[in-house]
């Protein structure tokens, strides 16, 4: 028994129209006979979802299906249902540029292809993330054969119009009572074979070479942003415009500063008679020394603002801040005198020089 139209293309009854063209889109690509060379099933699989689609996808006659069930409307249509070419479907859908974007069956005029794109990973240190900086690097990338100047063939000699696919680039193949159409395996797509191929790149018109460039770091970036340099990737084929390249940054870590957005912090460990007395404090910063006054009895965790400390805007709009945690720090070790005069201290101060344990042990009396 055939399957159900909305079972193949693995959509719901009440699926949108959309829906039902992106499972058609998705099982074709996967079943289609050029992905698949010499497998029957997935011919037979891309044959199926081809009618399914065919139907399901016009409003019309979804709506006939809807009404009669599959095995009605397919008897209608004597057996299998397949009306269409389903190639000639896939191609309406895909498009004749996106179909061969797939397949491999496109050419540009003339031959000619765009570079690809290259990626290169930059470790910086913090300080360059922060004021901006100039590095160079060296890349390795496909530039055009000196020799033949990127044509690809022996000077002298020339490129021909290929025999077997008459130039298109395309062979057609028979397969059952449809036809596919294939890049052409004796130029490769390209329409053209070589009468010659050039001893140095071989016939690819392209070598690899090793290029210095500069590569300018702005102000304030962060790990993971990206930098491109137009037209610094790979060269084209047969005279194709260059790729891009981008520069990926990646940002060491500070010994003393963390980063949260334009803003910095700062851990700074005080001495706990120093946060009971208060004082001034001597801070670093990025661009050198700062004094910060805390008053008496700070607490472990406050926090305080310096203004303008932190990172610059990559926008330009001004710099981040810093922010100094205190961290309290509470003597390690104790001799036999220092234990003696903390205890006489401790009994001196009495329970209102510690507010907040006052007021924690009066919420919590009822438990203890």
């Amino acid at each position: 028994m055939a399957k159900d139209y909305y079972e193949l293309l693995g959509v719901a009854r009440g699926a949108s129209a959309d829906e039902v063209k992106k499972a058609y889109r998705k099982l074709a690509v996967k079943h289609h006979p050029d992905k698949n060379p010499g497998n029957k099933e997935a011919e037979e699989s891309f044959k199926e979802i081809s009618a399914a689609y065919e139907v399901l996808g016009d409003a019309a006659k979804r709506a006939q299906y809807d009404q009669v069930g599959h095995d009605a409307y397919t008897r209608r249509r004597g057996g299998g249902g397949q009306g269409s070419d389903p190639f000639d479907i896939f191609s309406q859908v895909f498009g004749g540029s996106i179909f061969d974007s797939f397949f491999g069956g496109g050419r540009e005029e003339n031959g000619a292809q765009g570079g690809s794109d290259l990626r290169y990973d930059m470790q910086i240190e913090f300080e360059e993330a922060v004021f901006g900086a100039e590095k160079t690097i060296e890349i390795p990338r496909a530039e055009n054969c000196d020799r033949c100047s990127g044509s690809g063939c022996e000077p002298g000699t020339s490129r021909r119009r290929c025999n077997q696919c008459g130039g298109s680039g395309q062979i057609t193949m028979s397969q059952g009572f449809f036809s596919i159409r294939q890049r052409c395996p004796a130029c490769g797509g390209a329409g053209e074979r070589l009468e010659q191929p050039c001893r140095q790149c071989r016939g690819e018109g392209l070598v690899e070479k090793r290029k210095s460039l500069k590569v300018n770091i702005p102000a304030g970036v962060d790990t993971g942003a990206r930098l491109r340099l137009s037209g610094e990737g790979e060269s084209g084929r047969r005279g194709g415009p260059r790729g891009d390249l981008y520069v990926v940054l990646h940002v060491a870590e500070h010994d003393l500063f963390k980063r949260d957005g334009n803003d910095l912090i700062y851990e700074f460990p005080v001495p706990a008679t120093q946060a009971a007395l208060g004082g001034t404090l001597a801070v670093p910063t990025l661009t050198g020394a700062a004094e910060l006054k805390i008053p008496a009895g700070t607490q472990d965790g406050t926090i305080f603002r310096l203004r303008g400390k932190g990172v610059p805007s990559l926008r330009g709009q001004g710099r981040g801040d810093l922010h100094v945690r205190i961290r309290v720090e509470i003597p390690a070790s104790l001799n036999a005198a220092q234990r003696t005069k903390l205890e006489e201290l401790t009994v001196e101060l009495g329970e209102d020089a510690f507010p907040q344990r006052r007021a924690f042990l009066k919420k919590n009396a009822r438990f203890l």
